[in-house]
């Protein structure tokens, strides 16, 4: 993943309101949500979800496929887990190899 593409994903994660419709979609699991179930959950109006839906899929965190007359909103778990798999990937890549701190007093 390129530095740019995680930052776009962090900063449209960075809304308040954008964070909680993506948790919400994030625990629905792969059946997603229907539009009209995302806008009662989070309690907000119906241009205001369009506007943070569109900020998620424009970074590829969330899709939407029709069925018949509803939108379903779904997490895209691969973007999900490439985005959590960038930020661990270089966990402690610069740490000292010595003993850790509780160890060193034993």
């Amino acid at each position: 993943m390129k530095l740019e593409q995680a930052a776009k994903q962090l900063e449209a994660l960075g809304n308040p309101t954008r964070l909680k419709l993506y948790r919400t979609l994030v625990r629905a699991g792969e059946t997603g949500r229907p539009v009209g179930y995302l806008q009662e959950a989070l309690g907000i109006a119906a241009s205001t979800l369009s506007h943070h839906l569109h900020r998620l899929i424009l970074t590829g965190l969330v899709t939407q496929e029709r069925h018949a007359t509803t939108l379903i909103c779904r997490a895209n778990y691969p973007v999900m887990n490439e985005l959590l798999s960038f930020l661990a990937d270089e966990c402690c890549a610069d740490a000292a190899c010595g003993p850790a701190v509780g160890e060193a007093a034993a």
